[in-house]
C-alpha cells in the first residue's frame, strides 16, 4: 500500500497567531520525531491548508491499528513534555481521528493532499465502502498519485483538549485522502465524491492541503 501500515492517527487544529511561531517550532523540532519514535509508528506527514479548515493537519501511520491503543502509545500520551503540554493547551477546533486504513490505492505520496470528511449512515457501511472503492482509483486521474479511505474508531477518536469528553457526533466519521502532485489536480478528483448525488449528502467538510514535510522511522537518529 502507498501508506505504510494499517493504522492512521489524524490530527488537525487551528492556533492563535500569537503562538503560531512557537507551535510550528514545537511540531518541527520535537513532536513529529517524538511520535514516529514510538514502537509501531512508521511515518508522519505535516500539512498546512491551501483551502480549508483547520489550518494545520498531521498524519501518523502505524504498522497496525492496534498500535494506536498500545501500551507504548498510551505511555507517550500520559507523559507529554512540558513543551507539548503548553502547545496542546492552545489548540483550537481540534480534530483527532484514530482510524483504520481500509482502502489504499496507488503508489507513493504526493506534495498536495485533498481531504474529504464523510459521515457514514448508521446502516450501510459496507455499501458505502464498496462505492468508495470504485471512486478511489488514481490510475485514470492526471496528477493523482494515490487515494485512501480512513475509518475512525468512535471510541478512540477524541481530542486531547479539555473538552474531550463532550459528545461528538463526528467521532465515527470517515476521511478520504487524495495524494496529488499539485493542489490543482485535487478538485476534479474530489468532485467524484463531493459532486456525486449518492455521496454528496454524507460530505461534512473538504479541504486542500500542501505538504510541509514528512519523517519516517528510518530518518530518526540511531541509538
Amino acid at each position: 500500500m502507498p501508506i505504510a501500515g494499517q493504522g492512521m492517527l489524524l490530527t488537525s487544529m487551528d492556533i492563535d497567531s500569537l503562538h503560531e511561531a512557537e507551535f510550528n517550532r514545537w511540531y518541527d523540532r520535537e513532536h513529529l520525531q517524538e511520535r514516529v519514535a514510538i514502537d509501531g509508528f512508521e511515518e508522519a506527514r505535516r500539512y498546512a491548508a491551501h483551502h480549508g479548515r483547520p489550518k494545520y493537519l498531521s498524519l501518523y501511520s502505524t504498522t497496525t491499528f492496534d498500535v494506536l491503543e498500545s501500551p507504548a502509545y498510551r505511555k507517550a500520551l500520559a507523559n507529554q513534555t512540558d513543551w507539548s503540554k503548553a502547545n496542546i493547551a492552545r489548540f483550537q477546533n481540534m480534530i483527532r481521528g484514530v482510524a483504520r486504513i481500509t482502502i489504499s490505492r496507488g503508489v507513493g505520496r504526493g506534495a498536495a493532499l485533498g481531504i474529504i470528511r464523510l459521515r457514514p449512515p448508521a446502516e450501510g457501511a459496507d455499501r458505502l465502502r464498496a462505492a468508495l472503492r470504485e471512486q478511489l482509483d488514481p490510475a485514470s486521474r492526471d496528477g493523482i498519485i494515490s487515494m485512501h479511505l480512513l475509518e475512525n474508531d468512535p471510541v478512540l477518536s477524541k481530542p486531547l483538549t479539555p473538552d474531550a469528553e463532550k459528545a461528538d457526533p463526528g467521532a465515527g466519521d470517515w476521511f478520504v485522502l487524495i495524494d496529488a502532485t499539485d493542489v490543482s489536480a485535487i478538485p476534479a478528483a474530489a468532485a467524484a465524491i463531493t459532486g456525486n448525488a449518492a455521496l454528496k449528502p454524507l460530505v461534512v467538510t473538504s479541504g486542500v492541503y500542501r505538504l510541509l514535510w514528512d519523517v519516517a522511522k528510518s530518518d530518526l537518529p540511531r541509538g
